[in-house]
């Protein structure tokens, strides 16, 4: 079934105009834009995704002016199909066939037309430099010497070396956008490669193969999960994370809070539950005071333990790329205790040995614990720890919203409470004195100051000062009773690590 009716609203980033018309949901199809119901009210959505579940067809929706980790799968009840849908232009991949015929046929030194030289988009660009090229070296020397036989062996070897000395991947790093990609053989097949790639395609292949896609940026678009029942809470996912493909399949999964293991039917959940015997994370604890727990855990000793927490982190960031090799990692898990045993609230991970100087690689507190105060103590018992170490600590980039939310809060309001302290004691202060005292890095604390206009240049010196409201509002803060860290509390000595022990050991 086609689409039928008027013309609609060309969609972004394109040149032609949508058609509309009726649909039903066996035609409804990805990349279609139709009214769905959102909080009791019809909203426009687009279609990125379709599966099968045992409850029935479900649609994976990405509503308009809505925070993708809104996006859901929703199944056929809450579609309007008495109203027209928004069909996928039909004409948008006819030009992407031409510039493979024109790719294909051209000779050496033909010049393409106005049609194929039509730039792609970002999004296909990023695409056709990851996963979908031939290898890289073999293509580098390729195109090189076909660049040499024509002309053009300075301008070629100069980008190739630039390329190679900040490590891209030869032939499709930034500074070959300089070079008129139209007239080359290098430009073609680039071309040609761009064109091969269906974005459809990897939407079907991220459906149907968990996370085999080889367009990272489609992995977040998609989310595989729909519902988590994990203790005495059900979470709703935001992105996707790469559990079995088998899961995708159910309307809900079942975690263990204290192993993490996952299981697709409450029958075998039940079993699970019936002979787990841990009762906390598998690791030294750490810290205790009346409120939490920290407990260290060494990725190379419970690689499971720590997989499946990492699986579980995913499901709620979707600014990291997860791989399996946790052995390179410390987990600093936080729990809540009972007479049940300890409760995951949240947890950072950390580099054995970071050359970067990073005291966190990945922070999470989970939905359930969030907008508590959790978060900010994480981010103070990472510091504590590099207070310990002697180091000056910074979080990896990039951070997630959040993430970034959360520590310039600690980072202003740690900055604020230590100058005013200074003004009380009357001392000179300096950023690298601010620094060392926090054990932050002097660009965050050089950031931080500049964020809240607290840098000015008074008679040619830069000078630090803390404005008046800043200073009542730090004030009014500090009234709301917030839990803290007590270093005193911490019984931890920085780990030391041998070769062996720093990656894979088998």
């Amino acid at each position: 079934m086609g689409p039928k009716g008027g013309v609609g609203d060309a969609p972004v980033g394109s040149d032609t105009p949508r058609q509309k018309g009726r649909a039903t949901p066996d035609t409804l199809k990805i990349g279609c834009i139709a009214l769905v119901t959102k909080d009791g009210q019809p909203r426009r959505a687009e279609i990125l995704s379709i599966r099968e579940t045992k409850s029935g067809r479900q649609f994976y929706c990405n509503f308009d002016n809505f925070n993708k980790r809104l996006d859901e799968w929703v199944p056929v009840a809450r579609i309007d199909f008495d109203q027209d849908v928004d069909w996928p232009s039909l004409e948008k991949d006819k030009p992407k066939d031409n510039k493979v015929k024109k790719a294909s046929a051209a000779p050496k030194r033909a010049q393409p037309s106005k049609k194929a030289q039509k730039k792609v988009g970002k999004r296909e660009q990023s695409v056709a430099s990851e996963g979908q090229t031939p290898h890289p070296w073999a293509e580098f020397t390729e195109s090189l010497a076909q660049a040499k036989a024509q002309g053009k062996a300075d301008d070629a070897d100069d980008k190739a070396v630039a390329s190679l000395e900040i490590g891209a991947t030869p032939g499709v790093g930034p500074d070959e956008m300089e070079l008129d990609e139209d007239e080359t053989p290098a430009g073609l097949a680039k071309k040609e490669r761009t064109a091969s790639f269906s974005r459809e395609e990897e939407i079907e292949k991220l459906r149907t193969s968990g996370s085999m896609t080889q367009n990272p940026t489609e992995i977040s678009r998609i989310r595989n999960i729909s519902k988590v029942e994990f203790g005495k809470w059900v979470l709703f996912p935001w992105y996707f994370s790469p559990y079995p493909e088998v899961f995708s399949q159910e309307d809900r999964i079942f975690l263990c809070e204290f192993c993490l293991s996952y299981y697709g039917d409450l029958k075998s959940f039940s079993r699970h539950r019936e002979k787990c015997t841990l009762q906390h994370p598998p690791g030294n604890e750490i810290y205790r005071d009346d409120f939490v727990s920290f407990f260290e855990i060494d990725g190379r000793r419970q690689r499971t333990w720590c997989r499946n927490l990492c699986l579980v982190s995913k499901m709620f960031l979707d600014h990291k790329t997860l791989y399996y090799d946790v052995d390179p990692f410390l987990f600093y898990v936080m729990t809540t205790r009972d007479d049940r045993g300890c409760h995951l609230i949240g947890y950072f991970s950390k580099e054995k040995e970071s050359t970067d100087g990073y005291n966190v690689a990945c922070i999470l507190t989970l939905p359930q614990y969030q907008r508590k105060g959790y978060g900010r103590l994480l981010i103070q018992f990472s510091y504590e720890l590099s207070k310990i170490e002697g180091k000056l600590g910074s979080p990896e980039k990039p951070l997630s919203d959040l993430g970034l939310l959360s520590y310039r809060q600690y980072w202003s309001e740690n900055i604020v409470d230590l100058l005013l302290g200074y003004s009380e004691r009357d001392e000179k202060c300096t950023i690298e004195g601010i620094a060392s005292h926090l054990a932050m890095t002097t660009q965050d604390v050089e950031h931080t100051l500049q964020a809240l206009k607290m840098q000015v240049y008074h008679k040619g010196e830069h000078k630090i000062v803390v404005p008046e409201k800043l200073r009542q509002q730090r004030e009014k803060s500090k009234l709301k009773q917030k839990r803290l860290i007590d270093p005193e509390r911490i019984q931890w000595k920085p780990p030391v690590f041998t070769a062996s022990n720093r990656t894979w050991g088998w």
